[in-house]
Formats: structure tokens, C-alpha cells, sequence
């Protein structure tokens, strides 16, 4: 009997591993996902009157300025 419920907390453990990794990966995407969200909502609101190419090297150019100053602040 020790033996089953051994191996069922064993097999239990090992779920709640994959499940949290599962978790991590998901919320990593969640967090990509609105990123994205975000620029395409920035993009929508500089192409509202202009060159929808123009906007976009505009606001990217701007993410990479923000995305070296994040870094930059994590050092």
C-alpha cells in the first residue's frame, strides 16, 4: 500500500512539474502576445492619417530604443 501511494505521489509530482512548466511557457506567450498587441495598437494610432511603412520603421526604431534602455537598466 506504502508502495502505490509512493508511486502515485511520485507520478503526481511529476505532473505539477510539466503542468508549471506548461504554465511558464504560456505565460511567456501571454506576455509576447500583448506585447504585440500593443505595437499593432501603436501602429494603428501613427497610421491613422499617414504611410502605413513609415509608422511602422518609426515605432520599431522606437521599441529598440526602449528595449536597449530595459536592458540597460537590468545590468
Amino acid at each position: 500500500m506504502y508502495e502505490t501511494e509512493k508511486q502515485r505521489a511520485d507520478a503526481l509530482a511529476e505532473k505539477l512539474v510539466h503542468c508549471e512548466e506548461k504554465s511558464k511557457l504560456y505565460k511567456e506567450q501571454i506576455t509576447e502576445l500583448n506585447q504585440q498587441i500593443d505595437n499593432l495598437k501603436l501602429r494603428s494610432a501613427f497610421t491613422a492619417g499617414g504611410d502605413n511603412s513609415v509608422a511602422k520603421a518609426s515605432i520599431d526604431k522606437l521599441i529598440r530604443e526602449i528595449d536597449k534602455c530595459i536592458k540597460a537598466l537590468e545590468k
